[in-house]
């Protein structure tokens, strides 16, 4: 909390100084991602260390460091472990030989005396004897070598092979680790033996790769080869030997002059390569041979290099040093690996001191490997000795590198006896420098790693910098060898050589040394161990700063911090007064490691180049100091075995089981956990007086606003390698928890895709990214449940792994877990058990506490068992705040109110909830079918089963979560369940059904259904007549279908209704209906019209059989143009076009194209039964509008019609008849007739009047007959009686028929008696 605080406090600070706006993408990455970042950057810079190609290139050196301070020594002897004297009381008993040497891997020492071998664990106080005595004859050599896979028993893990003056012997070799810590050994016969006899064996070599075994013998220059199986086969022993040079390199051999024999030439030291399936061999001339094992079980001579060629290499690099000429010999070589170097194959020591590395290539110039065999060796360079302190005269080259002076002359290795080299390039030197005393003065070097991975002059080749030592053995040398696992901090020669690297991953190197006194373990001595070391016997503050300044001249400050670091931690080690290995924990050493790290690690660099990048906030111009570059390497160094390492390796058991295990081993985890626990502690400690993690206060110290942006880029930095720290602890104590429990059943109850998320899971992944967390708590959660079922304590276990890793199991994961034990006990008891519903309703109250931390997963098993026990409210109530807590914001709401754009980010929001709300489907959907299982009422009481259903139903139609009940409704629609929609009693249904029916007409029709069920019949009508004016694909029927019913719906009256509104919405739907109407006429008739092409028929329909056009389109397109005249007098009606002449003209036009229409027509009826019809059709259509349907011009127009074109045809009255049938009042049928019969107008004058008057004495007729019927008086009054009389008289006098004539004067005597 207290690093939380600071971390905001310094950030107010420093944002306070920043521009606004400018924010970078590294400004925004978490803290966490921020320090992955630096540790990655760390090992990657560690990984790329200079191959040991680099720094022995082509040419000569001689730069050592030979120190004459133990503090900086690169290595120290350990401890001497004397011979025991049981093997000296047999060495007395000695008749013939003894040979002595060391199997170091196996912390081994062995002495052959005659025909015995003896082995002891050299490190015992009080060792056992191993022996093998079942032979009687002289041992000549003795080699410790790998089987070849599958010949023995998985116990056999070695083989002893002894070689005698008769046969070449195998013995198999099986270790087991002993109580004080180091191994016993056990032999065992294998009776496979070979015969030998007159070759007198010395050497031998093995195969780690392959288990071959080659030798030679002490007077011959042949190679060998021990070859065994299983059992003996036609025409093959189990055990035969080999000579693979009888006719092999006679062609390499010297000949000889004169006739003088050459001295025999033979084999000296073999030495194997496995990496590249390369075996050498070195001659007593100083031959060095090479060979290639072929996979078929050849061994073939491929390069032979006398001495000659190597002093002409060697010439070439120079020519002025005695210690390269003919009279040196090759003492020892020593093969560097695949794995190391890619050009050097080779290191040759000679008589001299001199190192000669090597390379080979094969014919076309590349280098070999393991299937490609080399042809020719080249000198790659020469490492001099180095200087003699007693030398005068030195000759000194300069080389055209502009390297320091390089010593060609030392001779402080003359003469060396022997020298080995172990990788990274550890060289012992053996140098016997006392002839009468025959001991052994050791010359030993290493690699001064940490100058050689950060040269002080980057812009040079790196050079080959060593640390040596020289070391008084006091006796004589007979074996060396390496006591630990060869080093390699990588599989490639790239960042092999890195001891900066492993110094805290991996166990130091030590090397036995076996003399005839005992044997002795030298340590190679890390950084750690040497800075440790130099600040105990530095002499106080005084000499603390020299060796602190010392260190960063060497090696940099970044290295310095980081080692300062290292130490103050604990981790360097030294060796005791008792020859014991311990920790170096002294105060004084403690504390001038701490002053080092706080006091020389360096300040954090503003970079003033990068200023010109004004995207840039100033902060990220920063580079952090040299103590976080030191803080991230020591944390790099730390995890670095773990780091990439899956967290789980599955294996699968021959029958097909599985088997999972960790990638690490446990203790590796716990040492790793310790560390970074002691890092945490001592940077927790130190905060106050670290800048960076000072704290605010700090800000007090700073002079320039560029000192505070330093400050605060310095924070950030270390502030996330401090919460790295923690994340990586909790992340090992939860692996180490994992492996605790059963993890294969764990891991097997996970879903496939998550387990195969945690088959890919690093160390790395787990504690930096999010997506490890959530990992880490489904494994949580899986450990819970397996615990669960079992009925273990749940609340035990997630207590526990609460205190241990936090970050994944949490406060309220420990809720959870409580919860769902509830539910487990509710399960257990069963849905009918009253305590069932206390044990679940306080689930749900812990769970509701915890709403935001469930998960999907989890919501999923909850609401699975809520169901099974018929808890259906609380399983909606659950969901319902999952949801909620969800989308604090409402920003699921706001986009589903802006008509859900596509492509919104606010659409996660609603997604997520979305998922939440299916789990409430599910429950209704159960809810639904357990109706059929059990009813809601029995014998007229409510049952448990229906209780339960009801609370189900008032959760749903009480809740205010309109996203909910948005996305209920869609579901009801997806279900096909609309009748369910529409019995729903929510404000949010028209709120829906309204945002959602400018989309879909499903919606739409659904919303006038819940407004008519409603009795809301005004709105019903609304939106009935926006669906026939909507955009949507409708027909012209079903929009005038809509018409028809909003026109009765806005009919309908209510007592809360507003009369105006009412009769402005019943205004405009009547008026689209008359439109929509002539609009269905057009396209029926437009259907049958022969005069449209058939191409522009279903355009026609097509444009007509949709949304209702506007009339002038229908008029000027269409109607007009079609000569359909009676669709023209409708458009005029609804538009209210009141031009008289136009409404007569159309009609004019109407009636003469029925009459031709009649008279074209073959059959039907004849043009005045046409005309007629067509005139009462239309009548009955307008209604008889006085402005649409003028009775003052339409009687008139017809009767002309009928005297010129239907004289004497059909009824003399049909005229007069239709306006009669369209109740046209008599008094207007008869004003227009008297009107006629006194204007005397054509064709009606003269004579012609009695075609009008017969109309006026038939439609007088009529009338008086209507109006005496009943009480009613004739013609509607007095006046109007008077009015018919006259006209009729007058009428009588004008010629009519005989009929009109009596009609018309029986008429008018009626009349009169009637007015009397």
């Amino acid at each position: 909390n207290g690093n939380q605080q600071q971390s905001q406090a310094l950030s107010q600070q420093g944002q306070s100084g920043q521009q606004g706006g400018q924010r970078s993408e590294a400004q925004n990455v978490p803290s966490i991602e921020r320090a992955a970042k630096a540790v990655n950057e760390a090992l990657s810079e560690e990984s790329q260390y200079p191959d040991l190609d680099s720094y022995i290139g082509q040419g000569i050196s001689s730069e050592y460091e030979v120190t004459t301070q133990p503090a900086w020594a690169p290595f120290q002897k350990t401890k001497m472990h004397p011979i025991p004297d049981r093997i000296f009381e047999q060495y007395n008993r000695a008749q013939v030989s003894t040979i002595m040497g060391l199997f170091a891997d196996f912390n081994h020492a062995w002495v052959a005396i005659d025909n015995a071998l003896y082995l002891w664990d050299y490190t015992h106080p009080n060792p056992d004897l191993v022996s093998f005595e079942e032979q009687p004859h002289t041992i000549t050599a003795v080699k410790l070598v790998k089987p070849r896979a599958g010949v023995f028993v998985p116990a056999v893990i070695r083989l002893l092979v002894v070689a005698t003056t008769a046969d070449v012997i195998i013995i198999g070799l099986s270790a087991q680790p002993a109580p004080h810590g180091g191994q016993s050994v056990a032999l065992y016969s294998l009776k496979m033996s070979a015969p030998v006899k007159g070759l007198d064996v010395n050497i031998i070599e093995g195969s780690d790769s392959t288990g071959r075994v080659f030798f030679s013998g002490r007077h011959s220059d042949d190679v060998y080869e021990f070859t065994y199986q299983q059992e003996e086969r036609w025409f093959q022993n189990r055990c035969t030997k080999v000579n693979h040079t009888q006719k092999g390199y006679s062609t390499f051999t010297p000949a000889t002059f004169f006739g003088q024999r050459a001295q025999q030439e033979t084999v000296v030291q073999m030495i194997m390569d496995d990496t590249r399936r390369l075996l050498y061999t070195l001659s007593s001339r100083s031959t060095i041979r090479t060979f290639h094992m072929k996979a078929n079980g050849g061994l073939d001579l491929v390069i032979s290099k006398p001495l000659g060629q190597t002093l002409n290499n060697v010439g070439h690099m120079t020519s002025q040093s005695d210690l390269i000429s003919p009279s040196m010999a090759i003492v020892s070589i020593s093969a560097i690996t695949a794995q190391e170097a890619t050009k050097v194959h080779l290191m040759a020591s000679t008589s001299t001191g001199c190192r000669i590395f090597m390379s080979a290539t094969s014919s076309y110039g590349h280098y070999s490997n393991s299937s490609n065999a080399p042809t020719s060796m080249q000198v790659q360079h020469v490492k001099f000795p180095p200087a003699d302190a007693t030398m005068t005269n030195s000759t000194q080259v300069t080389p055209y590198s502009s390297s320091p002076s390089i010593n060609t002359s030392s001779r402080s290795l003359v003469p060396t006896r022997s020298a080995i080299r172990f990788a990274p390039g550890y060289f012992l030197a053996f140098i016997v420098k006392d002839q009468q005393s025959g001991s052994d003065v050791l010359f030993v070097s290493g690699p001064d790693t940490a100058r050689i991975a950060r040269p002080q002059d980057q812009q040079r080749l790196t050079r080959y910098a060593e640390l040596a030592l020289w070391l008084n053995l006091g006796s004589r040398t007979e074996d060396v060898g390496l006591a630990t696992e060869p080093f390699a901090a990588s599989s490639s020669p790239v960042g092999f050589g890195n001891e900066l690297a492993v110094q805290f991953d991996k166990p130091t190197s030590e090397i036995a040394i076996l003399t005839n006194t005992g044997v002795h373990v030298l340590r190679r001595r890390r950084l750690v161990d040497i800075f440790a070391a130099a600040l105990r016997l530095g002499g106080g503050d005084e000499g603390l700063e020299g060796e602190v300044k010392k260190f960063i001249r060497q090696y940099g400050p970044g290295e310095t911090a980081s080692t300062a670091l290292a130490v103050a931690c604990g981790q360097a080690f030294d060796v005791t007064s008792d020859s014991r290995l311990a920790r170096i924990l002294d105060s004084d050493v403690l504390e001038h490691a701490r002053k080092a790290f706080i006091e020389y690690g360096g300040k954090p660099l503003f970079n003033e180049n990068s200023m010109l990048d004004q995207s840039m906030p100033a902060i990220d111009l920063v580079q952090p100091s040299p103590r976080h570059r030191g803080l991230s390497r020591y944390i790099s160094r730390l995890v670095r075995s773990v780091w990439k390492a899956p967290v789980i390796r599955e294996l699968l058991t021959p029958t097909g089981g599985l088997i999972i295990s960790s990638s690490v081993a446990m203790n590796k985890l716990k040492e790793i956990s310790q560390d970074l626990t002691k890092l945490k502690e001592f940077l927790n400690v130190n905060k106050s007086f670290i800048e960076g993690l000072a704290g605010p206060e700090a800000l007090g110290n700073v002079k320039t606003k560029q000192d505070e942006v330093c400050l605060q880029a310095e924070h950030r930095a270390l502030h996330a390698l401090v919460i790295l720290i923690d994340n990586i602890i909790e992340g090992l104590a939860f692996v180490l928890v994992l492996y605790d429990e059963k993890i294969e059943e764990t891991v097997l109850s996970l879903a496939n895709e998550v387990r195969q998320q945690v088959r890919n899971l690093s160390y790395e992944g787990l504690c930096t990214t999010a997506l490890g967390k959530q990992l880490a708590k489904d494994l949580v959660k899986a450990i819970v449940n397996r615990n669960i079922l079992s009925g273990s304590n749940v609340e035990t276990v997630a207590e526990a792994l609460r205190r241990r890793c936090g970050s994944f199991c949490s406060a309220d994961d420990v809720i959870i877990f409580k919860a769902q034990e509830y539910v487990k006990r509710a399960s257990e008891a069963g849905a009918e058990a009253d305590v069932c519903r206390d044990y679940l309703n306080e689930s749900l109250r812990l769970f509701k506490q915890v709403t935001g931390s469930l998960s999907m997963e989890q919501l999923h098993w909850i609401i699975e068992n809520y169901v099974s026990l018929q808890f259906y409210a609380g399983s909606i109530q659950l969901c319902l705040d999952k949801a909620r807590e969800s989308d604090r914001g409402g920003r699921a709401l706001t986009w589903i109110q802006e008509g859900r754009p596509p492509g919104d980010k606010r659409f996660e929001a609603f997604a997520f909830r979305r998922r939440c709300y299916d789990l409430v489907h599910q429950v209704i959907s159960s809810v639904e079918r357990s109706r059929t299982e059990s009813p809601d009422i029995i014998d007229g009481h409510l049952t448990l089963a229906g209780r339960r259903r009801e609370e189900a139903a008032g959760e749903i139609d009480t809740s205010d979560d309109e996203v909910f009940q948005t996305d209920l409704y869609d579901w009801y629609l997806q279900e096909d369940r609309s009748d369910r929609l529409l019995e729903v009693e929510s404000p949010y249904v028209i709120t829906y059904l309204e945002r959602r029916s400018s989309d879909d007409i499903a919606h739409a029709d659904l919303l006038w259904k819940y407004y008519l069920q409603n009795q809301r019949y005004q709105d019903a009508a609304m939106v009935q007549l926006a669906l026939a004016k909507s955009q949507f694909v409708l027909s012209l029927d079903q929009r005038i279908n809509y018409l028809g019913n909003a026109k009765t719906n806005a009919s309908t009256t209510r007592p809360d209704l507003v009369r105006s509104m009412r009769s402005e919405v019943l205004r405009e739907v009547s008026d689209l209906l008359d439109v929509a109407n002539i609009q269905s006429d057009l396209l029926q008739r437009l259907k049958g019209e022969s005069r449209i092409t058939a191409d522009r028929r279903p355009q026609v329909i097509e444009e007509l059989n949709g949304q209702i056009l506007p009339l002038t389109v229908l008029f000027n397109t269409y109607c007009e143009p079609a000569f359909y005249f009676d669709l023209c007098i409708l458009i005029y009606e609804a538009a209210d076009h009141r031009v008289p002449s136009d409404i007569k003209a159309t009609w004019q036009n109407l009636l003469e194209g029925a009459h031709t229409q009649a008279e074209l027509a073959s059959q039907g009826p004849q043009p005045w039964e046409m005309v007629a019809e067509t005139v009462r059709e239309l009548g009955n259509r307008l209604g008889l509008s006085e402005t649409m349907f003028p009775v003052g011009d339409l009687l008139p127009m017809l009767k002309r019609y009928a005297f010129n074109f239907q004289n004497n045809v059909g009824p003399d009255t049909w005229v007069v008849d239709i306006f009669r049938d369209l109740q046209v009042p008599y008094e207007s049928i008869y004003a227009v007739l008297e009107n006629m019969f006194y204007n005397d107008e054509a064709p009606f004058q003269r004579r012609n009047r009695r075609f009008i008057g017969n109309d006026i004495v038939y439609i007088a007729a009529a009338w008086f007959q209507d109006s005496i019927r009943g009480s009613g008086t004739i013609f509607g009054g007095e006046d109007n009686a008077l009015a018919v009389s006259e006209m009729l008289q007058t009428v009588i006098q004008s010629e009519l028929d005989e009929r009109r004539l009596e009609e018309g004067q029986n008429l008018r005597m009626r009349i009169e008696n009637m007015l009397r």
